[in-house]
């Protein structure tokens, strides 16, 4: 099993990279947020992978942490999620996006997924919830505050039509100087932190 690839990036799709590893070329399935993060890049590059053999063909599947390889792993261990829609589900959403909406059977961001629809939704949610409260222990603390209020506050700042990443980075910085515990009062910090770099 390829555990594992180090190389120089000589190629980039939507949703595919070329690494170049002692002069042999893999072609790897990716994420979206990896493709981009990988486009333009110069240097050697490490991606955690995931070999999926199916009778016609072998096809790599690339990650930029171990979290999101492992999430991934879990992921097409439910019936009826494969590779290709198991990497759209990390596309669209983070780890801990996931995790979150699955214990909080929160169908709808996971239908955000192109190809998840309603019995999707409910299969993962009925299938992994146990498993997601053992992920959630195990991501990083980032002082961030309880995960439902950062949920809402995050959902509601992408509804505004600002991007995840952006969103993120102002909601981590107004969670230590916002004046309540709820989800409103992390919005009003954050959108008063985007204000001000505009």
């Amino acid at each position: 099993m390829i555990a594992h690839l180090y190389g120089e990036v000589t190629g980039v799709g939507d949703r595919w990279a070329v690494i170049d590893v002692g002069g042999v070329g893999y072609r790897v399935n990716v994420p979206l947020p990896v493709a981009r993060l990988l486009r333009g890049r110069t240097g050697k590059v490490k991606l955690h992978t995931h070999l999926a053999v199916r009778e016609d063909g072998i096809s790599l599947y690339g990650f930029s942490s171990p979290e999101d390889l492992d999430l991934f792993g879990i992921l097409i261990g439910v019936s009826g999620i494969g590779p290709q829609i198991g990497l759209a589900i990390l596309s669209e959403l983070s780890v801990e996006e996931v995790v979150i909406a699955i214990l909080r059977e929160d169908e709808k961001t996971l239908t955000r997924v192109p190809g998840i629809g309603q019995k999707s939704a409910r299969r993962l949610i009925l299938e992994l919830k146990e498993k997601m409260q053992k992920v959630r222990a195990t991501l990083p603390e980032t002082g961030r505050m309880p995960g439902d209020a950062f949920h809402d506050a995050l959902s509601a700042l992408v509804s505004l039509g600002f991007g995840e990443k952006e969103s993120r980075s102002a909601l981590d910085a107004a969670a230590g100087s916002v004046s309540g515990p709820g989800p409103e009062a992390l919005v009003k910090g954050a959108l008063a932190h985007l204000r001000g770099r505009s």
